[in-house]
């Protein structure tokens, strides 16, 4: 497994920079997840390390190769990016369409091989749309053809995983199963994780590495339980909250104080009119 890393990073839209001197490193076996605002800069240096946006000062490497001297499909063999928003093809079905995932591993004008259809079948399992392989996409919701997606992204079978927002469209149940999904990727296989999440709570939940971005920049990183303080993230996002650890779960619990208090319940469990 290689780590795949962006060395003083600085990115721009037209003339206007959006990235400023980041640097990060996407470990193997562990999951780093970039948080911040929008437009704080995140989906954009997470599209810049897949090779997707154009790096205008500084380094992406894999280990201790430069990837822009990798070949398309020498890279794709060893990274995948499952984006936000993706056009559904027309015609297909959903099988059809993890099977794109195994393209890289393809010699030219091969059909797929053994292996390609057990890691087609794999991912669909994984993912939970393994019932659904013959149905046409047309068909499919849009929390379904993001696991579609999903799972054409693990078919590719790569060292690092690079994810943006995979929990949107997504249902509470499918919520947690990806991040689920995400930790196994990590842990149990060891795969180099990048995720972005706007949700600071799904964060804590699959990070091993938080990097916080505000304006372009690193704001914070490190653990998340030294990077998710009250502190940070008011200044980040400009909103008072409350951060505490919750004691039966160990876990991170933070609170954003809106301008409305929570609305208090009667003993008998019933919000007061």
């Amino acid at each position: 497994m290689s780590a795949l890393s962006a060395e003083q990073l600085v990115l721009r839209y037209g003339r206007t920079a959006v990235v400023h001197g980041v640097s990060v490193t996407i470990e193997p076996g562990r999951v780093t997840a970039l948080v911040g605002p929008n437009g704080s800069g995140k989906s954009t240096l997470l599209r810049a390390l897949a090779r997707l946006h154009r790096v205008d000062d500084g380094r992406v490497r894999l280990e201790e190769r430069d990837t822009a001297l990798l070949s398309a499909r020498e890279f794709a063999r060893e990274v995948t990016l499952f984006a936000q928003s993706r056009q559904a093809p027309h015609g297909l079905t959903a099988a059809e369409v993890v099977a794109f995932g195994r393209h890289p591993h393809r010699r030219r004008f091969a059909g797929p091989s053994a292996t390609d259809r057990a890691a087609v079948a794999r991912a669909m399992r994984v993912t939970g749309v393994h019932d659904m392989g013959e149905r046409p996409v047309g068909e499919l919701s849009g929390g379904e053809m993001q696991r579609v997606w999903l799972a054409a992204c693990l078919a590719q079978e790569t060292g690092v995983v690079l994810l943006d927002e995979p929990t949107n469209h997504l249902d509470l149940r499918y919520q947690i199963e990806t991040l689920d999904l995400v930790r196994d990727l990590a842990g149990e296989h060891g795969v180099a994780v990048g995720i972005v999440l706007h949700d600071l709570d799904h964060a804590t939940r699959v990070a091993d590495t938080l990097v916080l971005l505000a304006a372009g920049r690193v704001h914070a990183a490190g653990d998340p339980f030294a990077v998710l303080t009250a502190e940070n993230i008011s200044e980040v996002y400009g909103l008072r909250v409350e951060v505490e650890t919750d004691p039966r779960t160990g876990r991170l619990r933070i609170d954003p104080v809106g301008r409305h208090p929570a609305r208090p319940r009667t003993t008998t469990g019933e919000i007061p009119v």
